[in-house]
């Protein structure tokens, strides 16, 4: 029997990737006591909402698509930044859900993403040693020590920061700027500049085929308003735990907590040890969660994990985001897939084809092949229905913004290129181009799922 939860419960858990070094912990846990008094970023309905969706992409009757930045920072904290990653996220989503002709579930990477755990735990330039960047809602970037001593106030920065995220994405998701023929034009417009434009136009032209169909038969957006509204989801890693146990509340119409800092949050690779404080606190919120699946994780860890994390195996309560890195995929993957359905648990599979395939380059940038990341996609889209389980998702780091910060894809940014809008605060992204293009290289492998699920139900 597991013991009974509160949301401080992690508190006596060893905590990972949880900065222990602020300067007054009186003043935190002053911060901390005010954010509890805080309106909810999210509501709990809004959650139990996403958990439905999510079901239905572990019954293999959608796809999860989630996206956003790798971390949120004050300084680029700009309406234009959230309106673009908002139409690439749109963009991908068409195409994604054309070629699989299955609903995609929209999980945007935003509105609370700014934490990062960090390999090191100082930085060194020109001799000089500091505390690592942690995220904007701990210390700042600039290489000073002033800037690099954790702050409680930034808290309530990135607060308002995630409240302001959350109204926009809103404001567009219902407010027309979703509706399905403008994100299908951004797409042509897409196309028609991509240097890969032959390969993607079958399938434009059939989304335009399919619209226009719908038009003749009196669907648009006018007399069906689904087609001009879309549900957006937020989400991001849950590794400040004391600004997550200020945000978790009783939902009163279930008596249940939930967090509401976001409607989904996910465990980190680092920070999923079963006797430590992430685990701890995720296993009594009720929001839909993540957790982060790397190539040190048993098969046998991670049943204990799921045991604690979705005792009760409920569909679209846990989503596995593997990240195994594009050179490890194949050996790792199938041999966890294999146990999760040999012990018939009810998960979604996801695929983070990012964080396996950092590198750095000579010139000191930190950056991801898109190759590398394109193939360990399609290596989780084989790997999964061979162990008979669906592969129900991708999960990237992606800016709407057109940075230089991955290698690769079809505009064929070179090491050269890196330095002209490298702009990122922690990892790589795909750049909105770079987005648009792997949707329509994952659509291509959505159509082989598809065309086999329609040979195995004729059978």
């Amino acid at each position: 029997m597991q013991q009974k939860w509160t949301p401080s419960g992690w508190r006596a858990r060893p905590a990972k990737h949880v900065p222990t070094d602020y300067p007054d912990a009186a003043h935190l846990a002053r911060v901390e006591e005010a954010l509890k008094s805080y309106p909810p970023l999210v509501f709990a309905g809004e959650a139990r909402n996403l958990k439905a969706r999510l079901a239905e992409v572990a019954g293999g009757k959608a796809f999860l698509l989630q996206g956003g930045d790798c971390a949120e920072s004050f300084k680029e904290f700009h309406p234009n930044n959230i309106r673009d990653t908002f139409r690439a996220l749109m963009q991908m989503s068409v195409v994604l859900t054309f070629a699989g002709a299955k609903p995609v579930v929209k999980v945007a990477r935003m509105a609370g993403q700014f934490g990062k755990p960090r390999s090191d735990v100082t930085e060194t330039r020109d001799g000089v040693t500091l505390p690592s960047y942690r995220g904007d809602n701990i210390n700042g970037m600039e290489f000073t020590p002033e800037a690099r001593i954790p702050d409680p106030e930034r808290l309530f920065k990135a607060y308002g920061q995630s409240a302001a995220t959350l109204n926009l994405i809103r404001a567009f998701a219902a407010g027309g700027y979703a509706d399905l023929h403008n994100v299908h034009r951004w797409t042509l417009d897409f196309v028609a500049g991509s240097p890969q434009s032959r390969r993607y136009e079958e399938l434009a032209n059939r989304i335009t085929e399919a619209l226009d169909f719908m038009a003749a038969c009196g669907i648009t957006p006018e007399t069906a308003p689904q087609m001009k509204q879309v549900d957006v989801y937020t989400s991001h890693e849950a590794l400040l735990l004391g600004f997550e146990e200020a945000m978790t509340r009783v939902d009163s119409t279930s008596g249940d907590w939930y967090d509401t800092s976001a409607h989904f949050v996910w465990i980190g690779d680092r920070t999923r040890q079963l006797d430590g404080a992430h685990i701890e606190f995720a296993r009594g919120i009720k929001n839909p969660i993540g957790m982060k699946c790397g190539p040190t994780l048993e098969p046998d860890d991670l049943l204990r994990l799921i045991d604690v994390l979705n005792p009760e195996n409920d569909p679209g309560r846990l989503t596995l985001i593997t990240r195994f890195g594009s050179d490890k995929a194949a050996a790792c993957l199938p041999q966890l897939v294999r146990a999760v359905a040999r012990e018939g648990r009810a998960v979604v599979w996801s695929c983070d084809p990012m964080h396996g395939n950092t590198l750095k380059t000579q010139g000191g940038y930190k950056t991801r092949p898109f190759e590398r990341i394109l193939s360990e996609v399609r290596t989780f889209m084989e790997a999964l229905p061979a162990e008979g389980a669906y592969p129900g998702g991708v999960h990237v780091e992606m800016t709407g913004a057109q940075v230089t910060e991955c290698l690769g894809g079809a505009q064929e940014i070179t090491e050269e290129n890196l330095s002209d809008r490298y702009h990122t605060h922690c990892d790589p992204r795909l750049n909105g181009q770079q987005a648009v293009d792997l949707a329509f290289l994952i659509a291509e492998h959505l159509r082989g799922v598809r065309s086999s699920e329609k040979q195995a139900a004729a059978e």
